[in-house]
């Protein structure tokens, strides 16, 4: 034999055999599923303006001490309540383009947001009245969640299952194969969105009886890629 041949045959029988890999099919499976809010947030705001910076927070505190009187007295709980945001920040006198004067404070604004956590969802309606009638001025709007959405998820994510084993045994039978077991399975993710009611404080809604409020249906979202084998 050939020298080369020989050297060649050598090194073919020094690699590992190599078992070709099986044919697969890959599928992806999404859920989409709808579950009621057991809880909600509530912001409400107070922003006092002022020409000098106490008095812009002595205002902002003492609207801030009414709101939440005012919710202890619509039965929300103190440590359901939490101030979210305190901020106090000088206004400036409006100037030309063409002005290299100094920026000139004329004011300062005062903000405080407070947020209420609820787990009563009747009280969402009474909480943003309470809040409204006490000094509140803004509403940054209403956020319903779930305390603990590990259900939802892994509800979500067996819907997304049965999703890609339903597609990928109609590919089997439209292909004329046989499917397999499951080679590898994956999450592609899964996401709770919390959904939100914005409202913009206003005179109308202080004189009204009683802020409508629809908790609605939280969406929750999976995604999976299964890899079946074909027989």
């Amino acid at each position: 034999m050939h020298a080369a041949a020989l050297v060649l045959s050598f090194l073919l029988a020094q690699l590992p055999n190599i078992e070709p890999r099986p044919p697969v099919l890959v599928v992806n499976g999404t859920a989409q599923i709808l579950v009621a809010p057991d809880e909600a947030t509530v912001r409400l705001g107070i922003v006092r303006q002022a020409a000098n910076a106490q008095t812009a927070q002595e205002q902002a505190n003492a609207v801030a001490q009414e709101i939440l009187n005012a919710l202890g007295r619509a039965g929300v709980a103190a440590n359901q309540i939490q101030t979210a945001r305190l901020v106090l920040s000088p206004v400036y006198a409006p100037r030309s383009p063409e002005s290299r004067d100094a920026p000139r404070i004329v004011a300062y604004n005062a903000a405080n947001t407070v947020s209420v956590r609820l787990q009563n969802l009747t009280l969402v309606g009474p909480v943003i009245d309470a809040g409204l009638k006490a000094g509140a001025n803004q509403l940054e709007g209403v956020q319903f969640g779930l305390r603990n959405d590990l259900p939802a998820r892994q509800e979500a994510l067996k819907h997304a299952v049965e999703e890609a084993r339903g597609k990928a045994q109609t590919m089997a039978e439209a292909l004329r194969v046989n499917l397999g077991e499951v080679l590898e399975a994956s999450e592609g993710g899964v996401s709770v969105v919390d959904r939100v009611e914005a409202f913009a404080a206003s005179r109308a809604m202080v004189a009204a009886p009683e802020t409508p409020v629809s908790p609605g249906q939280i969406q929750v979202n999976a995604n999976v890629t299964i890899r079946y084998r074909i027989k």
